[in-house]
């Protein structure tokens, strides 16, 4: 299938408009001028009924599908519900995919997560390592939900060449992110914490782990031109891997997050708690060889999505 340019007016569905990736998808195509977007809520369309999602596409026929809709969670609600992550993300997914078929969706572009990859996968890691080993156990139903995903675009693909793609992001950071100072991810949690030591005019703050484990992150707003650029130049059956390419140390980040957000006190390392993975890299190259590479550096996205928590979270 050849690559296909996509009219400004044409229907597009945004499933998932309002998390983290769906708002930022929504901000670059309304940048882009793109006039036809359909958005709905959880309470407007109920992706987990397939008569309300078969409905939904029976109305509106959306020519492009973006499928950013997910029920997430760290590892606590991952290892506390794994029944409702893989059914309720197989629930969303194969209705989604299945009406956009059935409807004649001119090109649905599926997201799914880093953590498909297997446990102990090769660093960086390349798209062939899907399926080579064990998974992480403790978000091994969203995982599973999520390859089933892949695996169920790249099937219409081979028996109906239907125009499905998965794209496979690495961390994601940026406005919109889970703030949440329990289950949040380590670099909004950052953020939460150095702000609030800041105001409390705290003395030190600690960080669990060594500080050694290497991790990288992509602002939102880097995946979101990131899924545009796919939709518009690619057609194939293996997923498309999105990172930054570049890693950065825990100790890196934390101190980059102290610098942003203008605290002066003492960073303090609990060596005595976890640090994960060691190494967690995505091999984007495929990406890369196609034309797109990332604009937004960790500094200036670490300082956008602060200036975003201080305007929509910290009153």
């Amino acid at each position: 299938m050849d690559p296909i340019t996509i009219d400004k007016s044409a229907a597009v569905f945004v499933a998932g408009h309002r998390g983290l990736v769906g708002s930022a998808v929504v901000r670059k195509l309304t940048s882009l001028g793109y006039t036809n977007l359909l958005l709905r809520s959880h309470a407007e369309l109920d992706l987990t009924s397939q008569s309300a999602v078969d409905a939904f596409f029976a109305e509106h026929k959306p020519q492009i599908v973006i499928l950013a809709a997910a029920k997430v969670g760290g590892i606590h609600a991952n290892n506390t519900y794994p029944a409702d992550f893989i059914t309720v993300n197989l629930q969303i997914q194969t209705n989604a995919i299945s009406s956009a078929f059935k409807h004649k969706t001119l090109k649905l572009l599926f997201l799914g997560s880093s953590c498909i990859y297997p446990k102990f996968a090769p660093q960086p890691i390349p798209e062939s390592a899907l399926l080579t080993g064990p998974l992480e156990p403790t978000n091994e139903w969203y995982a599973i939900a999520k390859i089933s995903g892949i695996k169920m675009c790249q099937a219409l693909r081979i028996q109906h060449s239907f125009d499905a793609i998965s794209a496979m992001p690495t961390n994601l950071y940026g406005p919109n992110d889970n703030f949440h100072p329990h289950n949040s991810h380590v670099l909004p949690a950052l953020l939460r914490r150095f702000h609030e030591a800041k105001l409390s005019k705290l003395e030190n703050v600690v960080v669990w782990g060594s500080g050694t484990p290497l991790r990288e992150f992509l602002h939102v707003d880097d995946l979101a031109d990131a899924i545009v650029f796919l939709l518009e130049k690619y057609s194939g059956l293996e997923h498309v891997n999105v990172g930054s390419g570049k890693e950065v140390s825990i100790k890196e980040l934390a101190e980059l997050v102290k610098e942003v957000v203008g605290y002066q006190g003492q960073i303090i390392w609990d060596s005595s708690k976890p640090d994960g993975t060691p190494r967690k890299l995505m091999d984007s190259s495929k990406l890369a060889s196609l034309g797109w590479e990332p604009k937004i550096t960790l500094k200036d996205g670490l300082a956008d999505t602060y200036n975003w928590y201080l305007e929509n979270v910290h009153s």
